[in-house]
């Protein structure tokens, strides 16, 4: 009996977390009607012919043998090991994330009733046209206007993990332009779909890279003062797309460096390389607001004790300039099991985003462009970090160890690698505006991470009252 047939059967009834639904049992639950417009949105671009995926789910009997396990895996929805790969939790902080590829709960009851009734294909009819492919499409956000190729490394199989710097190389960079997107990813020769092990992050050798860009004269020595960083990489992660209005510079004459790089085995000898892709704006284009890395994290008194769950980290941050969160990305390591971003402004404690993580597939979440949180300057940022350092989590290899900081896989960090923008008091004041309008807000309306949103609505501003006041006092010499 193939593998995927004893996968399918032994899943099918024991894995999931969803109850079988009354509702839509009424009406049969069929392939190409309910489940392939899921698959097409959320799941084929990686599990397809020339994907990433270890097995297609293009077609309807490439798929039936997984109904069982398609339906767990979905069900774990915000955990380790979830499919899509996407972790936001559904039920706190800001829900408006671009790129959200997860599931509804009426798709993940779908699922779960189609694979309990045998997985029914139905009329080919209700299918959707299928998807096109370009396999040769490597880039998810796109064709980079300008492309650095990394220098090859070899991990051998068996070797432990690696931590230290990569050949400076040269960004090719004739003429300054303003970067609207940065995607990074790994080259290396495993088969495509095909993990080399069941270690974390089995598809790749790089585990993070922090890096930066520089000026460098004609003997490739740095001009001091004109560096710029950009944001982390790591396994499996996505690419990033800055806010609009604050580009970061990649200059003329720059170089790619780094501050820290960590690679891990695979479990067998790989020869692989990173590849940078930069889309710029406009020739012209001018950044109206600065763009940072947040480090927002604790790397000195991290315990993850061994054998136990629940464990949780804490660390905090009081914001000195007015501030936009664009992105929110938890990095920790093999226990990580979750991590919760709050925002504490006066007597305001609000949670911005909870998320689960996976070694496997670490996430930058990007808030929509109306939904970022604007944080007053004295806002205090506020992580927690859970671990689950049991042999009920999968990514740990030996949970009787103990765990402090460290570079390596089975040492830990506790870091918040998002993107932030600042800004001056006038530009603050303007895109809280900007907010109000966008969403059309009322006085008694709520939004998520922007505290002083609603402050001018409810408790004119003095300028505000003066306007009035002015306004009052040609009434009344009118009359």
């Amino acid at each position: 009996m193939r593998i995927s047939s004893l996968i399918n059967k032994g899943l099918l009834l024991a894995f999931s977390g969803l109850a079988f639904s009354p509702l839509l049992a009424a009406q049969e639950v069929t392939f190409h009607k309910d489940i392939e417009p899921i698959l097409q949105r959320s799941c084929q671009t990686c599990h397809r012919d020339g994907g990433v995926a270890p097995m297609p789910l293009v077609t309807y009997d490439e798929t039936a043998p997984f109904a069982g396990l398609i339906e767990y895996k979905t069900s774990l929805r915000d955990r380790a090991g979830a499919m899509p790969p996407f972790y936001a939790e559904k039920n706190i902080g800001i829900q408006h994330i671009k790129d959200d590829p997860s599931l509804t709960d009426a798709e993940l009851a779908a699922i779960s009733t189609w694979a309990r009734s045998g997985a029914p294909q139905g009329d080919a009819a209700d299918a959707p046209a299928p998807l096109v492919f370009d396999n040769n499409a490597k880039w998810k956000l796109g064709e980079p206007d300008q492309i650095v190729r990394l220098k090859d490394f070899l991990m051998e199989g068996g070797r432990p993990d690696w931590w230290g710097e990569l050949p400076s190389v040269s960004t090719g960079m004739t003429e300054d332009r303003y970067v609207k997107s940065v995607e990074i990813i790994e080259v290396n020769d495993v088969n495509e779909g095909v993990a080399a092990s069941d270690t974390v992050g089995g598809l790749y050798i790089f585990h993070h890279m922090i890096w930066r860009t520089e000026v460098v004269d004609e003997n490739g020595k740095i001009i001091p003062g004109q560096s710029v960083s950009f944001p982390v990489h790591e396994v499996g992660r996505n690419g990033d797309v800055f806010d609009p209005e604050a580009g970061p510079l990649l200059a003329a004459n720059t170089a790619f460096f780094t501050d820290s790089v960590h690679m891990h085995s695979n479990g067998r000898d790989t020869v692989g390389h990173l590849e940078i892709g930069f889309r710029f704006h406009p020739r012209g284009y001018e950044p109206k607001y600065k763009s940072a890395i947040s480090i927002l994290g604790n790397g000195v008194d991290i315990s993850v004790e061994g054998d136990a769950k629940d464990q949780e980290l804490h660390a905090y941050q009081v914001l000195t300039q007015n501030t936009k969160v664009i992105t929110f990305e938890p990095h920790l390591h093999a226990p990580g099991e979750r991590m919760c971003l709050e925002a504490i402004w006066g007597y305001s404690v609000e949670t911005i985003s909870c998320v689960g993580y996976d070694h496997n597939w670490v996430r930058g979440y990007g808030f929509e462009d109306n939904y970022t949180p604007l944080l007053p300057k004295g806002t205090i940022l506020h992580i927690t970090g859970y671990f689950d350092n049991t042999k009920a989590n999968p990514n740990v290899p030996d949970p009787r160890n103990w765990q402090g900081s460290g570079n390596r896989s089975v040492t830990n960090m506790f870091i918040d690698l998002g993107i932030r923008v600042t800004m001056t008091d006038e530009q603050f004041d303007e895109e809280m505006e900007k907010r109000r309008n966008n969403l059309n807000l009322g006085p008694n309306d709520h939004v998520i991470g922007c505290p002083l949103c609603l402050a001018p609505l409810v408790w004119p501003l003095e300028s505000d009252s003066a306007n009035a006041n002015e306004q009052l006092d040609d009434k009344v010499a009118g009359n």
